[in-house]
């Protein structure tokens, strides 16, 4: 993807990077530029694709009958998708220099930064397992302690028939999407391209932001519409659409 990677000698270890602002107009080159890599990519791009919707899939089947888990299990699996993409990350970087694009050494693309990529892992775990924990304690306490139906619950949202269940239910899921959002928009890039460390990472994703919340707003709903479109054909929409979600982080990054 076109100015995805970071210049080598632009973050020194521990420095937070500064960053520049961009046009909303962007978008659409990034669009345009994440169907050129998935197609770059090939069956290598597809592959990762395959791999949200499969677990999109098995999360789906094995939870079918606990929709109060589910709920909180299936918005959580998409907490996880930065790092889930990494190898995606990976792909664009190497066409971008002028590499072959490869599965088998994109698959190992956090290696070189092992320790952070773990510690940037392990905290959307447990903001994936908090959520989780909420949304089975949001259900249990507006159903009365007992765990509803798909159909109670849809009714319920369809029909505000209990409002304050859909305000807190859908502001919690929206707080912690945005929370993981924006400390991860550029995070893994960053560690992938120049071996930030996790905290770093996470600053400079911070700071991108705040500097541009209309553009960052703009590429989360394009997110939402992308995602939606996986889940309303039964996950299979992923395949084709997960590749084409991989922003350019050194577009956000001072030269």
């Amino acid at each position: 993807m076109s100015k995805s990677n970071i210049p080598a000698d632009k973050i020194a270890s521990g420095s937070i990077p500064a960053v520049r602002q961009v046009k909303a107009s962007m978008i659409v080159d990034w669009l345009h530029a994440g169907v050129e890599d998935a197609h770059a990519g090939g069956w290598a791009s597809l592959f990762y694709g395959f791999v949200f919707a499969v677990t999109g899939l098995l999360i789906h089947t094995l939870f079918a009958k606990n929709y109060w888990l589910l709920a909180g299990l299936t918005t959580g699996f998409f907490l996880l998708g930065p790092f889930l993409a990494m190898g995606l990350y990976d792909l664009s970087r190497r066409i971008e220099l002028g590499e072959q694009p490869s599965l088998i050494p994109s698959l190992t693309a956090w290696l070189p930064n092992l320790i952070n990529v773990f510690l940037f892992a392990a905290l959307l775990l447990v903001i994936l397992l908090i959520w989780t924990s909420l949304s089975l304690y949001i259900f249990s306490h507006f159903f009365n302690g007992a765990l509803p139906t798909f159909t109670d619950v849809a009714l319920n949202v369809i029909t505000l028939k209990q409002p304050t269940f859909t305000l807190i239910y859908f502001a919690a899921g929206g707080f912690f999407a945005a929370l993981v959002y924006a400390i991860s928009a550029v995070a893994m890039p960053l560690m992938l391209d120049r071996k930030a460390s996790a905290a770093t990472a996470a600053i400079a994703s911070l700071r991108a932001c705040a500097r541009n919340p209309v553009v960052m707003l703009l590429w989360a709903f394009c997110i939402v519409v992308l995602v939606g479109f996986g889940l309303a054909t039964s996950f299979l929409g992923l395949i084709l659409t997960m590749p084409v979600l991989d922003m350019p982080a050194g577009m956000f990054i001072e030269t």
